[in-house]
């Protein structure tokens, strides 16, 4: 018994292993007391148990074994280690535990492998227990099932996999077994719990009554769907809320957790796939071709039984297909066709996305079979054709589809028309985007119009799906021709879509039993019906990123993104401009004659054709003036410039008469309504000008006002081709020149390259060589938004120019084309609607392409050179590939159908001899190019084989292939690769040169993708066995290709899919994972709006502001390199600098004391790691700022550091960080310190010499950024320094860079002087190498260029050898100094000339120089105006006044100059790249003042649901009193901004038959809704200047008479609420300038030829209402003003011209106005006539003094009576009751709105009389506002009462500028000398002093308007109207000055000093007085 007793002694593990049981009994109750005790799951003493958990459940004594099992259940529960042993533990279980007899044993044992699944080891586990299922022994294969079911029910079908578990039902339904059936039922049961109607088709082949039973139980089920009651370790914590939820009475968690669950099994998935391939019969080929047709279908029957399968291997199907095609198309016998297209059907179901290859070999031939008229025929037609689009996308067999839309045959237009309607409904909005849906559309229109009405009814049903799926607002712009019946029909046919679709599905269901296509079907049918709506619906102008975003596919890298849909939005932009093209009859010369004579003074028409060149020059002179001072409706374009053309016209030998000629045409083109016509007289004029010394600029300056207004690719093509009509080179190439400049500033949209191409190939044959020259520029420039495709055109041309053009085309690989600045301000209204939803960026890139005509080569791909490419001798195979390569040659871009080709070269492919296989290659990378991105129908037949060559065992076949594959991808995108499973099928071959290639590719494209496609999933198995391949190389790309693609996928999914592997494999795999996670990049941000879009030219730069805070990091993700001119405008807006330079400083100090005072190392727990991942996403620079500028030192010597490294991707990345960091401190306004500066950038101006081109081009990136935050004086030296290096490149690229420094900056730069610096330069004109050479030479050119002759002093001796080359390149580069300012006007796209003049004040000193910096700034947002204005008005002999404004601005708190600072730019619709709000301003004033700027921006939008949204916006504030006035100083800009939109309604949507009327209906309720709203309140409606009125008016009464309104339903109620607004109007408005604004329309209306006799007629009525309201408005009517209103009207229409009328209308109101006033006024009207110079002249004054007389009689002084009538009242009423009550009555009159001028003259008069009464009590408790208010009403009525028109000397105040805030033109201060030589009062020069004060923003009162001072101070001479587009101009911008005051004020100038001089002794003395005077003004506005 002693040795029995032994084993007591041994430790626990080594008794679980003893041979005796008790020994083993006795451990294993040890151990499940030692799993029990321990706590840490981790704790080593799990170790020891490993190796022996298998023993514990396998034990042969069954008392034992049970021990055994608790204790393994317990260590699975709790051991970390546990997961380990799954493998051996379960499959012990499985043969040890579940046969034994024990109840108790079996529920362990189901316990231990339930436990097992919990710790995440469910496909183990399951692995085993399906293995069990094999077992002999019923007993266990029952307990494998029910172990599977209860696994199934608790943990749910996410975690235990159904498919293998449904492969395996039907054959254990089978089992002889009853125990093993009943189980197999339960099991069936729980399954069909989770996943319902999926199992049918699995099971429908098992016995019937089996099957019966199982519906019976599967009936009974809940209907709720299940839930897992038992969660993963790792979904534990769910577990806890969900049973928190249930304990709360609600289990909706849980509910929608697995909601979704339910629908994610597809049948399909769970089916087993069939080989079928190997079935066909041997004879199958040889019977299908029989002639006997019972042979032939004896053959199909054959594939019919086959393809009952529904779920098909994959496999190559090509010739099955093919035979089944040719029965289809060719085969006579009916029945036969319908048999095949049944075979076809069950090919597409079975083998779905894997037949998508063939789909566009099919489809054609099935809808040209539907010419059959049998039904059985049509049906299976339709049902193959329908199953086969589900396995292929629209886009794929788009091209097919539209061919045979073109067939005569009625039958096969109208299936084709239904299959279309079919398969819309299976898209979205996304993928059905615009550039698919146009086509198809275009078709479909075609159709609607047929004879035939089945296929009318078939289109529009078509189109009503389309309309459907994606809404209106995409489909409406292709039905704008469709006539209202036929679009009424597309509407009906679009509602009954949704109900079609539900019937479709159910038929399709009941047919095809259990096929998966129904299910499918119905439900992304339904689903996509539910999306689309909700897409199309709300999408609202900027929101348009969705659909990009699923466009996939990186934008292509030869040809930038930047076109932004060029191609399609430039056709887009003619289509919406069509509406706007001014089209304009040939005139002839008399008709224009006598147009011009009507506008242009006689004397002027006289003189055209004079023989003396100075009286033809005033002619000119005087045309200019007149075309300056037209109305750009009343402009007759075509007459004026056929009087320019007329003798002399073009052939003026006056330089000085022609270049004015030139202007005028420019001025013409920009001013008027030019149309084409007009163009036609004058180019040909143009073109023969545009090569002369003096004119060409000037010609070239018309030439782009002509394209602007009649669109470039219509100019350009009329230009070139004049210009290579004739002979003259000169001519030719600065045409050349002009295009390229244009297609700059207008961008590419819209040209035809075709046509050009014809043309440059002239010119580059040309002798001479600057036409040459010019054509290759103008390539280049083209090569810039059409890529590398260009380049194929000129293949033939002779190698020396192709070398030449080579170069051009280098010199701009990688630049991005600049943002267009013209065309777009003028067009966009109607342009950006509908080239502003945007593309998806695929097609942006492209559709330059898709200009270039593409040529069908299908005819010429025979069947001859088919066979001949498959022939069994190379040679003639080679023959064949030669063949194909000439016709692929030939063809330069081809169509997209190439016939048998495909098949044919993909047996090449494979070709034993490897030459064939490179040349076939080359002739696939041919095929791509010349295919374009129609190559992608292609990609699964042709590109996948393609990557197969990649396994080639020769290296340069495999070079070839990679080259190949990556030219198809640049053609396609990525998505087109990964869809389906052919790459991974690809990566499984075990073939390590194919994995390494195909891994290393993978690796490459995936990091540019933004979305992949699901199946990338499928590699992912794959990529795991490649990282423990045998080969080294393969297992590096693996590992290299992994951080890629879990960057796409994400962790979770790839480590979840290791599940799979080995457990030594799974745990390196997952090793690698974690290191992968760790360096995954991020995904690449979607190209935002502000980046993409600026370059498309058809995004409103209006919706800018929205994405401002983004564009900071965006601009450095998608970096389009911004060349240094551009860069240093947007950094530079002058607010921003104020804002800033305050707060900036002091921050900075404050960290640098920190760092003193701190430790230098501080340390941050985990402070690495998250320094690494914020470095990776550069994240820090956004949210760190002030950390970032604090530290900066730091950054910048760390990066210097690493300029030493020599990896190449971390100079890279240093150098990216960089860009993004002066990018943040140039936003931030931060200016180097000399330390940081000397410390980091001669390190900098190292790397500039790096032998690599993208290192390079990012170091001078960073050198003009610099420029931004570090005087270009101070990096000169440095720079200087770069020099004198021994790296050639390094010497040449700093010469450059100082080259760009003189451009930009001028020769101040030049440090230590220009001439010690040009000196050092000049050095190097004579270095060895030949760059460095060049670039010395361009650097001294460009200083010659800015200086002229000065340089050769500068450089002082050269040798000889130097100073001919300096010569000689200075004669090349043919730029004369007088030639040189022109260039930068040019380059900044400004109009003004006349900054030639002055252009050479831009270099002379900093503060120019910053003008011109602030100018180009201005000029990029879209104000053209010159700097000197500004400086101008400090010319002024108001020095003293000066002064005192900058104390008083001192004075006034920041928030009003915050105010007016927005206030100055009311609408300023920044470029992209500048902020219209900008963020620093935090005031809360500004940033309200900017949200309406912005938002009455809004209002006049081109897109009428933006425009709505504004409105609504406006009136939300106007209809809340408390916030009304926030409006205020804001009312013109609101007014304008309306009647724009009015305009664009009437000109542009109402004439747009794409429009929904009642979309207009509705937007003109919104207007009028605003106006009335806005002319309730009376402060705000009195803000309304006249200019403004005039044209509101204008745009009311237009509206009124507009008959296409009252045609509509809901007109009538328009054109009433308009009524009633117009007379809001008239009484709210002030009554000065709305009387003053009809009197201005009428004159204007009576003088329009075109205006209608209704239009005068109802200006005249509201003139009759306002004499009406006068009696109680006259005291408030500024009478002067109004005197010289009529006087001008009365000139322009004198007694005799009035009478002449033709109708007597106008006369009739002129008196009856007059009556009224000498009515009400009296004598006293006669000293109201101060405004009118010369009276004694003025019928005015003589017609009134003849009223005067007849009414002196009747009246006497009846008004002086009513005062004292009034007077006596007051009298008696203030004896009789207490003063108090009277003033308390007026007071409440004042306040009340009716009577508040009633209360305001009572009070006026009750002062009078009273002088020593105190007012003070009544006001001290009234607001601030109310007091002024009492004040400045009593201060009017005082003027008013006292003649108000002497402005006396004493006070210098007259009212009218008292009451002013509009800002006035400066062109009128210049024009106020008076040229009489009069004397000028100091009221002149306190007009000035109220414009200076505007300027600086102090006089921001809101009080009444007057009229111009034009019409105080000066005399006119012409009728001063102040037209919409002068309001305009004035109230965009209050800085911006017109360019023909501009000249004005040139000529005016002197005058206005001389007589200054004069007046200067009489005015200081009044100079305190004006102190006073405004000191107390301004005290009594605050």
């Amino acid at each position: 018994m002693g040795d029995d007793s032994e084993w007591l002694k041994l430790p626990v593990d080594q008794k679980c292993e003893h041979k005796l049981w008790k020994a083993r009994l006795s451990g294993y109750e040890e151990a499940l007391k030692i799993f029990q005790k321990i706590k840490d799951e981790k704790s080593p003493e799990w170790s020891k148990f490993l190796g022996l958990i298998k023993k514990f459940v396998t034990d042969s004594n069954a008392v034992v074994q049970l021990k055994g099992l608790e204790a393994a259940l317990v260590y699975v529960e709790n051991a970390h280690v546990a997961g380990k042993t799954t493998g051996e533990v379960v499959s012990g279980v499985v043969s040890k535990v579940f046969n034994q007899p024990k109840a108790k044993a079996k529920e362990l044992g189901i316990e231990i492998c339930l436990m097992y699944i919990e710790i995440e080891k469910g496909e183990a586990v399951q692995e085993e227990l399906l293995k069990g299922l094999d077992n002999k022994n019923p007993k266990i294969i029952v307990a494998c099932i029910e172990t599977l079911r209860k696994a199934l029910s608790e943990f749910g079908s996410k975690i235990i996999l159904l498919k293998p578990i449904i492969k395996v039902l039907p054959k254990l339904f089978e089992s002889r077994e009853k125990a093993v059936r009943d189980e197999a039922k339960l099991i069936a049961v729980e399954i069909y719990r989770w996943i319902r109607d999926a199992l049918r088709p699995p099971l429908q082949n098992i016995n019937s009554v089996q099957l019966k039973e199982l519906e019976e139980e599967w009936v009974k089920l809940p209907t709720s769907a299940p839930r897992p009651t038992r969660f993963l370790r790792s979904q534990q914590e769910l577990e806890a809320k969900l049973e928190q939820q249930q304990s709360a009475g609600g289990d909706a968690e849980g509910g929608g957790d697995d909601g979704d669950e339910v629908p994610q099994i597809d049948a399909y998935e769970l089916l087993e796939a069939v080989e079928i391939l190997s079935k066909l019969p041997k004879d199958f080929y040889d019977k299908i071709e029989a002639k006997k047709w019972q042979e032939r279908k004896e053959a199909l029957e054959s594939v019919e039984v086959l393809i009952k399968n529904p779920k098909l291997e994959a496999g190559d199907y090509a010739d099955l297909v093919k035979a089944l095609k040719k029965v289809v198309g060719k085969d006579t016998n009916v029945m036969l066709v319908a048999l095949a297209a049944k075979c076809l059907t069950g090919l597409a179901v079975g083998l779905r996305k894997k037949f998508g290859q063939y789909a566009g070999h099919v489809v054609p031939t099935i809808l040209e079979k539907f010419k059959e008229k049998k039904p059985q025929v049509v049906q299976a037609l339709q049902e193959a054709i329908d199953a086969i689009f589900l396995t292929t996308t629209l886009q794929n067999i788009s091209e097919d589809v539209l061919a045979v839309m073109d067939n005569k045959n009625p039958t096969i237009k109208q299936q084709t028309s239904l299959f279309i309607a079919r398969s819309f409904r299976h898209c979205t909005a996304s993928t059905l985007p615009k550039s698919l849906l146009k086509p198809f559309c275009a078709a479909l229109l075609k159709h609607i119009n047929d004879s035939a009405p089945e296929v009318r009814d078939a289109a529009f049903e078509a189109l009503g799906t389309a309309l459907k799926v994606v809404g209106e607002k995409a489909v409406n712009p292709f039905l704008a021709d469709v006539d209202k019946l036929k679009l009424d029909k597309i509407k009906e046919c679009s509602e009954k879509v949704e109900l079609i679709h539900g019937k479709k599905a159910g038929l399709a269901a009941d047919k095809k039993e259990f096929k998966p296509l129904p299910g499918r079907t119905a439900a992304s049918g339904a689903a996509g019906d539910k999306d689309t709506k909700d897409i199309s619906a709300p999408k609202p102008g900027p929101l348009k990123k969705a659909p990009a975003a699923k466009a996939g596919g990186p934008p292509k890298k030869g040809k930038p993104a930047a076109p932004g849909g060029a191609g399609n939005t430039g056709t887009k932009n003619k289509k919406g401009l069509e509406t706007k093209e001014i089209v304009e009859p040939e005139l002839s010369i008399e008709v224009c004659e006598e147009k011009a004579s009507a506008v242009l003074p006689p004397t002027c028409i006289q003189l055209l054709d004079s023989s003396n060149w100075k009286e033809r020059l005033a002619c000119m002179e005087e045309f200019q003036k007149a075309v300056e001072l037209m109305d750009r409706t009343e402009m007759p374009c075509q007459a004026l410039v056929r009087m320019l053309a007329k003798k002399p016209g073009w052939k003026e030998t006056n330089f000085q008469v022609m270049q004015m000629k030139l202007h005028i045409v420019a001025l013409i083109a920009q001013k008027g309504n030019f149309s084409k016509t007009s163009a036609q007289v004058v180019l040909d004029g143009l073109v023969d000008k545009i090569g002369d010394v003096k004119c060409g600029n000037n010609a070239k300056e018309a030439m782009t006002a002509i394209a602007e207004a009649c669109m470039l690719p219509w100019t350009a093509e009329q230009v070139v081709s004049m210009a290579f009509s004739q002979k003259n080179p000169k001519n030719q190439s600065e045409t050349l020149n002009w295009l390229s400049n244009a297609i700059k500033e207008f961008g590419f949209s819209g040209l035809n390259v075709k046509a050009f191409i014809s043309n440059v190939k002239t010119a580059l044959a040309a002798t001479n060589p600057a036409v040459r020259t010019a054509a290759i520029t103008l390539l280049g420039v083209m090569y810039l938004y059409v890529g590398p495709s260009l380049r194929m055109f000129f293949e033939d041309e002779k190698p020396a120019l192709l070398s030449q053009i080579d170069a051009e085309f280098e010199k701009m690989q990688g630049q991005s084309p600049p943002a267009p600045t013209r065309g777009i301000s003028k067009h966009s209204t109607s342009g950006t609607d509908e080239g502003e939803d945007g593309d998806e960026p695929d097609d942006g890139s492209n559709d330059v392409v898709d200009l270039l005509p593409r040529t069908e080569i299908s005819d010429k791909i025979t069947s001859e050179l088919v066979s001949k490419i498959g022939d069994k001798n190379w040679k003639i195979r080679k023959e064949g590939l030669d063949e194909v390569a000439g016709i692929i040659n030939d063809a330069k871009f081809i169509q997209p159908n190439i016939g048998e080709l495909p098949t044919a070269l993909k047996g090449r492919l494979n070709d034993s001899n490897k030459i064939l296989v490179q040349q076939t290659l080359n002739i696939l990378q041919q095929l791509a190019v010349a295919m374009g991105p129609n190559i992608k129908q292609h990609v699964k037949n042709l590109g996948i084989p393609i990557i197969t060559v990649l396994g080639d065992s020769k290296n340069n076949v495999r070079a070839a292939a990679l080259a190949t594959v990556n030219a198809w991808a640049e053609q396609t995108g990525m998505k087109e690769w990964l869809e389906g499973e052919d790459l991974s099928e690809e990566l499984k071959k075990e073939n390590p040169f194919l994995r390494q290639e195909l891994l290393g590719w993978l690796a490459e494209k995936l990091p540019t993708l933004r979305s992949t496609p699901t199946d990338l999933i499928l590699c992912v198995p794959h990529l795991y066995s490649c990282l423990e391949d045998r080969n080294g190389d393969v297992r590096k790309k693996a590992q290299d290709a992994l951080p890629f693609f879990m960057m796409h996928l994400g962790y979770e999914k790839m480590a979840k899919a290791t599940g799979k592997l080995k457990p030594t494999s799974k745990d390196q795999v997952l090793a690698m994972l974690e290191k992968a996670k760790v360096n995954m990049p991020a995904k690449p941000a979607p190209p935002t709006k502000a980046t993409s879009k600026p370059m498309g030219g058809s995004a409103p730069a209006k919706f800018q502001p929205a994405s401002a805070p983004a564009e900071d990091c965006i601009s450095s993700s998608t970096e389009p390199k911004p060349d240094p001119k551009k860069a240093k405008a947007p950094g530079l807006s002058s607010k921003a600098k104020s804002a800033q330079g305050k707060k900036m400083p002091s921050k900075t100090s404050l960290k640098e004391d920190e760092d003193k005072s701190g430790p230098i190392f501080i340390v941050v727990p985990n402070g690495k790691e998250q320094r690494m991942k914020d470095e990776k996403g550069l994240k820090h620079l956004e949210s760190e700022k002030e950390g970032v500028i604090g530290c900066l030192d730091l950054i910048l010597k760390w990066l210097t550091l690493r300029f030493f490294d020599t990896n190449t991707s971390v100079l890279m990345k240093a150098l990216e960080y960089l860009k993004l960091l002066f990018t943040l401190l140039s936003e931030e306004e931060y200016h180097l310190t000399e330390n940081e500066a000397s410390s980091f950038i001669p390190y900098l101006v190292v790397k500039v010499g790096e032998p690599k081109d993208v290192i390079r081009k990012d170091v001078r990136a960073i050198l003009n950024r610099m420029c931004l935050v570090y005087p270009a004086s101070k990096m000169f030296p440095f720079i200087m320094e770069g020099t004198k290096s021994k790296n050639s490149k390094q010497r040449a690229e700093c010469l450059e860079e100082l080259g760009c420094l003189v451009e930009s900056y001028g020769m101040n730069v030049c440090q230590p002087t220009p001439g010690k610096a040009l000196k050092e330069i000049a050095v190097h004109i004579g270095d060895r190498d030949n760059a460095v050479r060049n670039a010395a030479l361009n650097t001294i050119v460009t200083v010659y260029n800015v200086h002229g002759d000065q340089v050769f002093k500068l450089i002082g001796n050269l040798s000889e050898k130097d100073m001919s080359m300096l010569e000689e390149r200075i004669k090349r580069s043919a730029k004369r100094p007088s030639a040189a300012p022109i260039k930068q006007v040019e380059e900044k796209p400004q109009r003004a000339q006349n900054i030639s003049s002055n252009a050479n004040m831009l270099r002379k000193g900093p503060a120019e120089d910053m003008s011109s910096k602030l100018n180009q700034a201005r000029s990029m947002s879209g104000h053209p105006e010159a700097a000197q204005m500004v400086r101008r008005e400090f010319q002024l002999d108001l020095d003293e006044i000066e002064n005192d404004n900058g104390t008083v601005r001192c004075e006034m708190p920041e928030l009003v100059q915050h105010k007016l600072d927005d206030i100055f730019e009311p609408v300023l619709i920044p470029e992209p790249k500048i902020r219209a709000v900008s963020p620093h301003f935090d005031d809360m004033h500004s940033n309200t003042a900017s949200t309406i700027n912005f938002i009455i921006s809004q209002v006049a939008s081109g897109d009428i649901n933006t425009s709505i949204q504004a409105l609504t916006q406006i009136d939300e504030v106007l209809r809340q009193e408390d916030k009304a006035e926030a409006m205020s100083g804001h009312i013109d800009q609101f007014l304008i901004a309306t009647f724009m939109q009015l305009r664009l309604i009437y000109n542009t949507h109402m004439a747009d038959e794409k429009l929904e009327k009642d979309e207009i209906i509705k937007l003109y309720s919104c207007i009028i809704g605003n106006m009335i709203s806005l002319f309730q309140i009376e402060s705000l409606a009195r803000e309304a200047s006249t200019g403004v009125l005039k044209d509101l008016m204008h745009g009311l009464i237009t509206l009124m008479l507009d008959s296409r309104i009252e045609d509509l339903e809901e007109g009538q109620q328009v054109i009433r609420s308009v009524n009633l607004l117009v007379v809001k109007v008239l009484e709210k408005s002030d009554q000065t300038n709305i009387l003053s604004a009809l009197l201005v329309l009428l004159q204007d209306s009576l003088l329009a030829t075109a205006s209608s006799p209704k239009f005068s007629e109802l200006v005249m009525k509201c003139l009759w209402r306002m004499v009406r309201l006068l009696p109680d408005t006259i005291n408030s009517i500024n009478l002067d003003r109004i005197l010289l209103d009529i006087h001008i009207f009365m000139k322009v229409f004198p007694k005799e011209k009035l009478k002449q009328c033709k109708s007597e209308f106008p006369i009739r109101t002129l008196k009856t106005l007059l009556h009224t006033l000498c009515k009400l006024k009296g004598p006293k009207i006669l000293d109201h006539l101060t405004m009118i110079d010369n009276k004694n002249e003025s019928e005015l004054e003589a017609h009134l003094c003849r009223m005067m007389k007849h009414s002196m009689d009747q009246t006497g002084s009846k008004s002086d009576k009513e005062t004292e009538k009034g007077a006596s009242r007051i009298d008696e009423k203030s004896s009789k009751a207490k003063v108090n009550d009277f003033l308390a009555e007026i007071f409440k009159k004042i306040g009340s709105k009716e009577n508040t001028k009633e209360g305001l003259a009572e009070l006026y008069e009750y002062k009078k009389k009273y002088s020593d009464a105190d007012i003070e009590p009544f006001l001290k408790n009234s607001s601030q506002f109310f007091q002024s208010y009492v004040e400045r009403g009593l201060r009017v009525i005082e003027m008013e009462r006292e003649g108000k028109g002497r402005i006396s000397t004493s006070t210098g105040i007259s009212p009218q500028m008292e009451v002013t805030c509009v800002p006035t033109p400066t062109s009128t201060v210049s024009s106020i000398g008076n040229t009489n030589g009069e004397e000028v009062g100091p009221s002149v020069y306190l007009e000035r002093l109220k414009i200076l004060r505007q300027r600086c923003g102090l006089d921001n009162t809101k009080q009444d308007d007057r009229p111009p001072l034009t019409s105080l101070l000066s005399k006119p001479a012409v009728p001063t109207v102040a037209s919409s587009t002068d309001m305009l101009h004035s109230k965009l911008s209050q800085l911006r000055e017109s360019r023909e005051q501009h000249q004005h004020s040139d000529l005016d100038s002197n005058q206005t000093h001389s007589s200054g001089t004069v007046t200067s002794s009489s005015s200081t003395a009044n100079i305190d007085d004006l102190k006073k005077r405004l000191e107390r003004i301004k005290s009594s506005r605050k």
